[in-house]
């Protein structure tokens, strides 16, 4: 036996029966104490109930709002496209595919971090000034979808 090869033991414990009668231990109230609120059928307080004071998220101050229709953008820098060969169609999927975006979000962004070599034809849904002027002196194109 070798220390990878240990395995954690079984517990075979049996779930606790209540309401199985006074000799169980946990007969008569089942556990619930005597009366009250938690020991009727749906029985209970909901969540952030205290008693009747005035609950802590409604003594917090509010701020803000969350805009809802915000758009949140997959971001990549000129300096994660320049080991790309020449030629590459650079497009959400294929980032994706390349692993240099993890999650697709709501479109891409291209930024102009780092320089570029490569013409590139890149398709993307926004791409700041300085990045499309760097593709272009590159000799690539920019295509805004």
């Amino acid at each position: 036996m070798k220390i990878h090869e240990i395995k954690p033991i079984q517990k075979n414990k049996a779930r606790k029966r209540i309401g199985r009668g006074l000799g169980s231990g946990t007969g008569n109230t089942a556990g619930k104490g005597n009366n009250g609120q938690n020991a009727r059928s749906g029985g209970g307080v909901r969540l952030g109930f205290e008693g009747g004071q005035t609950p802590l998220f409604k003594r917090l101050p509010k701020r803000g709002f969350t805009n809802f229709t915000r758009k949140e953008y997959a971001i990549v820098n000129l300096a994660e496209l320049a080991h790309l060969d020449a030629g590459t169609v650079v497009t959400l999927e294929m980032l994706l595919k390349h692993r240099i975006i993890r999650k697709p979000l709501d479109g891409l962004k291209v930024l102009g971090d780092g320089e570029l070599a490569n013409a590139l034809t890149i398709k993307a849904h926004k791409v700041s000034a300085s990045a499309k002027a760097k593709i272009e002196a590159a000799g690539g194109t920019v295509e805004v979808l």
